[in-house]
């Protein structure tokens, strides 16, 4: 053969002829799960199997019934053997037990508060996992608005403040919301907020809130006790525009709280969750024990928030694409149309490979944005974390819709969970932020290496 020598070893590969081709070693990539991390994706992956994928039929059920506003048994159950498998807050991050000020009491409940004490990059891999149905993070804790929540009390929190609000979200008691976004403004921008934070006149030690929010996600949750709001404690020209924004913690069974309606995305309410407008009238929170960190830090507080926890829709965006991917080549294999199985048609292979390969590249980078976010912290890789963010969501939806498609009429009903997969993902290139404003992030960051 051409280019090599006798034998079929290519030329330059050993030292003669006649010795045995040896490949180089393989090179760790530094994006594969560490040992811990690949021994609790086993466990979750049983679990998922064993567990979370058959009750989704139990929760859709509940979900259009009338009690959907209700939390179903079902969700409550496996919570209950989440925490027994030892799959409970796994997204806590490294630090976590150097940053809880309560203290922590021996035994089950203080593993529960403290969890694995992963990194970004190991979660990742779990997140995947648990992506795979709409439903499964909060079975181990791990669903949003709460662990962004549960991250902002832990990094900014007092005492009293985890003690109150940290201890039973960790524990899984309660849940929260998190109330920054408002319909009279473009909330993408922080500095846009114009709720309001003002010392009672009547008594110097509480604050008055008033705004009205919505897409608070959880709000309608029967379960929901707190409320992190977003405000302004400086009106414009008083203070810089990006320390005017406070947050306060407000008890959801303040005076002055209401829920207004939820709101559906693309028809679904997403109950008992649901996504909530939210009238504050009035609202009268202590001063010192609600405000997070200090009046004026709210836009701190908020970017801090962006990094690991909005990181977090991206893991799952994965492995939602993956189980439509999976869903759509059993379908192109099974399904006979015109005399033949789907996956006999060019064109249908042409889409499962153009699925896999814009997933996986998908893949890698919300993967090397958690490796970064671990190594240089959010200021320094949030190019690499506004790139998978406008990533994900993309490849995700490319692949959901590509498979709700190959499914027909299948693909768009609840007998599947592709139409409700594709309702998240696509709420997610608004909800995780605007694509917008994470491209103009990376187009800055390339203007300036031009400049190098």
């Amino acid at each position: 053969v051409a280019g090599c020598v006798p034998g079929g070893v290519p030329r330059g590969v050993g030292a003669s002829v006649g010795k045995t081709y040896a490949p180089p070693a393989l090179v760790s990539s530094g994006l594969e799960p560490s040992a811990r991390a690949a021994a609790l994706l086993q466990r979750l992956r049983g679990f998922m199997v064993e567990h979370a994928l058959p009750a989704e039929a139990a929760l859709e059920a509940h979900a259009a019934s009338d009690a959907r506003w209700s939390v179903s048994p079902e969700t409550e159950r496996l919570k209950a053997l989440a925490k027994r498998a030892g799959l409970w807050n796994l997204w806590l991050p490294a630090d976590s037990r150097e940053l809880l000020k309560v203290d922590v009491p021996a035994g089950a409940d203080g593993a529960l508060l403290q969890g694995p004490g992963l990194t970004n990059l190991e979660y990742a891999h779990l997140a995947a996992e648990m992506g795979q149905s709409v439903w499964a993070s909060e079975f181990f804790n791990c669903s949003a608005p709460d662990t962004g929540n549960m991250e902002v009390l832990l990094r900014y929190g007092t005492k009293t403040q985890q003690e109150q609000w940290l201890v039973p979200l960790l524990l899984g008691e309660i849940r929260s919301c998190f109330a920054m976004t408002e319909p009279a403004v473009a909330s993408s921008d922080a500095t846009n907020i114009a709720s309001s934070i003002v010392i009672d006149a009547t008594d110097p030690n509480r604050y008055v809130l008033n705004g009205r929010k919505w897409w608070t996600s959880g709000a309608c949750d029967p379960r929901c006790a707190l409320a992190i709001f977003m405000g302004k404690t400086a009106p414009d020209g008083a203070a810089p525009k990006h320390k005017q924004q406070s947050m306060v913690l407000v008890p959801m069974k303040s005076p002055g709280v209401r829920v207004v309606r939820p709101l559906s995305v693309f028809g679904y309410d997403d109950a008992p969750h649901g996504h909530a407008e939210v009238l504050f009238t009035d609202v009268r929170v202590d001063r010192s024990g609600s405000v997070l960190l200090g009046e004026g830090r709210g836009f701190e507080i908020a970017q801090g928030r962006l990094g690991p926890g909005r990181l977090h829709h991206c893991m799952r965006l994965i492995g939602m694409g993956e189980r439509a991917l999976r869903l759509a080549a059993r379908r192109a294999a099974d399904r006979v149309a015109f005399g033949k199985p789907l996956a006999a048609n060019g064109n249908v292979l042409q889409t499962l490979g153009v699925m896999r390969v814009t997933l996986d590249g998908a893949r890698l980078a919300t993967l090397e944005a958690a490796r970064r976010l671990d190594k240089e912290g959010n200021k320094t890789a949030k190019g690499a974390i506004a790139a998978c963010k406008v990533a994900a969501p993309k490849a995700a939806l490319f692949v959901i819709d590509a498979a709700i498609q190959l499914h027909g009429g299948l693909g768009v009903c609840d007998d599947q969970p592709l139409a409700r997969m594709f309702a998240g993902a696509r709420t997610l290139r608004l909800a995780d932020g605007p694509d917008e404003v994470h491209l103009e992030t990376i187009a800055k960051m390339e203007l300036r290496r031009a400049k190098l």
